[in-house]
């Protein structure tokens, strides 16, 4: 927002430099997907952005039902629910929703319910408060019911009350009369009979956790091939990553994707870094040690490998989608954490340098570095401020 105050701004920008700020911050396509908005609005949209929820979330790429609520809600006062996970969370407590809040019919319920909900006069601030009740009181942990404005009507709390009058009475549970009855059948907003009851929990019994797949284990060879005598001072290349897919435009060490362990896994990381430089010695390729990075849906293992060009004539010329920095400008680049913690293993291990030496207090990548603008940005919106106004919760008593 510092960087590109407008929309114009904003869209007139490369996606290099995008990349570059957004470096660090992890769900990489979202900035891709702001500097696309912006383009759409400025270039097709006449430099108006889209007022409604329903227009913004037809017209502008990457905007989906939460986002477009959130915006025409906050920014242009119309009264449309918001449902983000904060949000599950308090409408399945306040209700008593056990079952799958990630379920097609549930997640319907929840934001029929929302738009029910949502105060007409002031939207953009229900909404906001809403999301700031579970972000703050209604935490998935520890929630602070003694604090929560809507604890008179919160059913997860009538539950907790009723279980320990039960427990602490010996007596056989007996139906609750703000529970819901269905003449037949298993009410689906309700958890399975199944479930039982956690009395350590308390209120987060609900929203049930719903079972979630693990992410799939990849594995990549990767390696920081450096020029250490380059002119104007060693250098190390950077390959950038095809236009869609995981870490879409970024730079990265040559990569390939291997198996976790073998021979072959040296041949073809060799054969990628040769696409790139021409003929290497391959009794130079060193393996350094491995990185763990979760993404969202992938756990990747990256099996760190160094070579360096010692005694070769520099490299000066590279193909497209190539080129070589130096380290303070791979710290600043347009790459992934998960690079980063490739290099770091690299300058951990090189021979030449070791924790605490000169060489690697220079080269190595600082905790006390200075932030980025992107880290700025955000160390300054995160700030201890005023609490967000959540009076205007209480209409859901109503």
């Amino acid at each position: 927002m510092l960087k590109w105050p407008t929309l114009q701004d904003l869209a007139s920008a490369s996606l290099e430099e995008v990349n570059q700020l957004w470096a660090g911050l992890g769900y990489y396509s979202r900035g891709r997907r702001l500097q696309e908005g912006a383009q759409k609005v400025v270039e097709e949209l006449g430099g108006h952005v889209p007022h409604t929820a329903e227009t913004l979330q037809k017209l502008l790429p990457g905007v989906g039902r939460y986002t477009a609520g959130a915006i025409a809600s906050i920014a242009f006062g119309q009264a449309t629910g918001v449902v983000d996970g904060n949000v599950v969370r308090v409408l399945c407590r306040v209700r008593a929703i056990g079952a799958d809040s990630g379920s097609t019919f549930v997640s319907q319920q929840l934001w029929s319910l929302a738009q029910q909900l949502v105060d007409p006069a002031r939207p953009g601030d229900f909404n906001q408060a809403a999301m700031e009740l579970g972000a703050t009181v209604c935490t998935p942990q520890h929630p602070r019911c003694s604090q929560c404005p809507v604890q008179s009507v919160c059913r997860a709390h009538q539950r907790v009350e009723r279980e320990q009058l039960v427990a602490s009475q010996s007596l056989p549970g007996s139906p609750d009369v703000e529970e819901c009855a269905p003449s037949a059948g298993q009410c689906q907003l309700c958890a399975p009979p199944t479930e039982p009851w956690d009395q350590t929990l308390g209120v987060a019994n609900f929203p049930r956790k719903a079972s979630r797949r693990p992410p799939r284990e990849e594995c990549s060879a990767t390696c920081v091939l450096e020029q250490p005598r380059a002119l104007g001072g060693a250098r190390i290349l950077l390959v950038q990553r095809p236009k869609s897919g995981l870490l879409a435009g970024l730079w990265e060490f040559p990569s390939v994707t291997a198996e976790p362990s073998g021979q072959c896994q040296r041949e073809a990381l060799l054969r990628e870094l040769q696409s790139w430089v021409g003929p290497l010695p391959a009794t130079h390729l060193q393996h350094f040690g491995q990185v763990v990075h979760t993404f969202s849906h992938i756990k990747l293992t990256y099996q760190v490998y160094g070579l360096a060009l010692e005694g070769q004539i520099p490299v000066t010329t590279t193909p497209p989608g190539a080129r070589w920095l130096t380290r303070e400008e791979f710290h600043t680049a347009a790459v992934s954490t998960a690079m980063k913690k490739v290099f770091r293993v690299y300058e951990g291990q090189r021979p030449g340098t070791c924790k605490g030496s000169k060489r690697s207090q220079v080269s190595a990548p600082s905790t006390q570095r200075k932030p980025s603008p992107g880290q700025q940005v955000l160390d300054s919106f995160f700030r201890p401020h005023h609490p967000t106004d959540v009076s205007s919760l209480n209409s859901m008593a109503q």
